[in-house]
């Protein structure tokens, strides 16, 4: 399955984005799918997961109560609705397949991820 994240952008603090990521692939309602995060000089760190189903969802401490995954698998696509954002949310975000137990990705390709930038 190939990987498209979009809808990042600048905020101010308190403010409120919502990626999207668009997937190819017909067996992309078989995944467990994820968003993860890598800001400047830091490693990527998971941040929130979905069943293939939809049905089960998981979040890092950091964002629980803040941030909202979705899916569809219809229109392909995983979203992120991140609200009362924090400048420490900054960080380019990709999504990706998962493995729902452990939170680690899965595959080679990250695909291309949206820059989300929360100013002070």
């Amino acid at each position: 399955v190939q990987l498209q994240a979009s809808g990042g952008g600048l905020v101010q603090a308190g403010g409120s984005l919502r990626l999207s990521c668009a997937a190819s692939g017909r067996t992309f309602s078989h995944y467990n799918m994820g968003w993860f995060r890598q800001a400047p000089g830091k490693e990527r760190e998971f941040v929130s997961g979905v069943t293939w189903n939809g049905i089960s969802t998981k979040y890092a401490d950091s964002v629980k109560g803040r941030f909202t995954i979705s899916r569809d698998n219809a229109k392909m696509t995983i979203d992120l609705q991140m609200n009362s954002l924090k400048p420490e949310d900054t960080a380019v975000y990709y999504c990706a397949r998962i493995s729902y137990a452990t939170n680690s990705p899965l595959g080679d390709s990250w695909g291309q991820g949206t820059q989300v930038t929360v100013s002070s």
